[in-house]
């Protein structure tokens, strides 16, 4: 009896040991790490108004472990569809992104009448600068050279979404160093748990989407500049759906076309359903 009674005492006490241990776990975010899937691939149409003018296709590549880091490799192009008016773009950026979502080396491609024009940025955070080199794909010469001081960790327009991604139902505003065409400048997005639910081409069914709202101080692709909005899926894997930017023609939305991502379809939109 006073065997079992110690042995109670003790199981009694080591659960009270772990008790904070998983206090700390269960206030962890649900599946944080679903963010990024090794194998992913988005595709998005671009429109201005009835006018379909682009699409862009993301893809995470792979994840390798760097400085004792995951960091993964992440892919864009976007391409203006052939015949379009006014609108003629091809462009290809390349991004390796830390675990803790912050660029740690970026290139773009960008076609400039025949000629792919690229922009490297090589980051070094411990010396506080970001080396920029400016040439043309094909060949080893450089064009021009820039470095640029850094007092903090920055974004591109590709790890920019992923950060979007882990923070979405955070419910609470950031202003985010953010670093686009050569240029250091600022994203401001504030999250909202507000749901919304969206039906897109793609689907035949309401998606539970989470909304937010922000503004960008720089002027990036298609010339996009200022406000933007954004609807991502109300699940685990954040996917983003819809977006409402405004660039330099006016105003256009994104709109998820078609994914490769194992296991997942975007969630349906329930009433009172959380």
């Amino acid at each position: 009896m006073t065997f079992e009674v110690r042995g109670l005492r003790r199981a009694l006490s080591c659960a009270a040991a772990l008790l904070p241990v998983l206090s700390n776990l269960w206030a962890l975010p649900a599946a944080d790490d679903s963010v990024f899937q090794a194998g992913e691939e988005l595709t998005y149409n671009v429109s201005f108004g009835p006018l379909n003018i682009g699409q862009v296709r993301i893809a995470l590549l792979k994840k390798e472990l760097a400085d004792r880091e995951s960091v993964y490799t992440a892919t864009a192009h976007i391409d203006s569809y052939k015949g379009v008016p006014f609108v003629n773009l091809h462009a290809v950026y390349d991004d390796h992104i830390a675990e803790g979502i912050y660029s740690t080396w970026f290139r773009s491609r960008r076609k400039d009448e025949g000629v792919w024009v690229t922009h490297e940025y090589v980051y070094d955070y411990p010396n506080h600068r970001v080396s920029i080199k400016q040439g043309v794909a094909g060949s080893e010469r450089v064009v021009r050279r820039d470095t640029l001081r850094l007092d903090t960790l920055f974004q591109d327009g590709l790890s920019l979404l992923f950060l979007a991604r882990k923070n979405l139902m955070t419910d609470r505003t950031m202003v985010i160093p953010t670093l686009v065409n050569e240029k250091k400048g600022k994203t401001i997005i504030r999250f909202s748990r507000e749901r919304a639910k969206e039906q897109i081409d793609a689907v035949n069914y309401p998606i539970d989407l989470i909304h937010f709202e922000g503004d960008a101080d720089f002027v990036g692709i298609f010339g996009l500049t200022g406000a933007f909005e954004g609807w991502f899926s109300n699940d685990a894997a954040r996917v983003p759906v819809v977006a409402k930017m405004k660039v330099l023609i006016g105003n256009i939305r994104i709109e998820l076309m078609k994914w490769k991502r194992v296991g997942w379809a975007p969630p349906r939109f329930l009433e009172g359903a959380h």
